[in-house]
């Protein structure tokens, strides 16, 4: 998922006669993030990254390896181009044994339990807010995503059409 430093607007109280203004920066920046979710528990694991390919998704899926190994996995993914990638499949052909992938139907972003959370992040995180620079928006990011790993409960719920 991307975060842009653009202010995202999104509806709001505010008392009547009151709009409330969020400034913009006009910045094209964004934070990457690789996500995953496991669906029982809710334990959310995520890595910021500076791109989006094979190279930094390998990185995100060893990190999660180190995790479980070497207990089975049953990881779903989306269809990003770079979850296509040969060497991604070369990497999950090398951890069959306990590693078993399957791809998201295309254009289903509703069968995507870390969508939930993307938006649960932008709602408590991102929207309606202005981030002078970059590290503000990785802070707020940031803030949201170790709450979520500190209490598990919070996203519980999202997670309840997937289990």
């Amino acid at each position: 998922m991307s975060f842009r430093q653009d202010s995202t607007l999104h509806a709001t109280w505010s008392r009547c006669g009151c709009q409330p203004e969020v400034p913009v920066t006009g910045a094209r920046k964004s934070v990457k993030i690789f996500g995953c979710v496991e669906v029982y528990s809710a334990r959310f694991m995520y890595h910021r990254s500076t791109v989006f390919n094979a190279v930094t998704y390998i990185g995100f899926l060893e990190r999660i390896a180190r995790r479980y190994f070497p207990q089975p996995v049953i990881y779903i993914q989306d269809n990003a181009s770079y979850h296509k990638h040969r060497d991604v499949w070369d990497w999950f052909r090398g951890n069959r044994s306990w590693w078993h992938v399957h791809n998201l139907p295309p254009y289903s972003p509703e069968f995507n339990a870390a969508e939930p959370l993307w938006k649960h992040t932008r709602k408590m995180g991102t929207h309606n807010r202005y981030f002078e620079v970059i590290d503000e928006l990785i802070e707020a990011v940031t803030s949201v995503f170790c709450s979520m790993q500190r209490n598990p409960e919070q996203i519980r719920g999202y997670l309840l059409p997937f289990s």
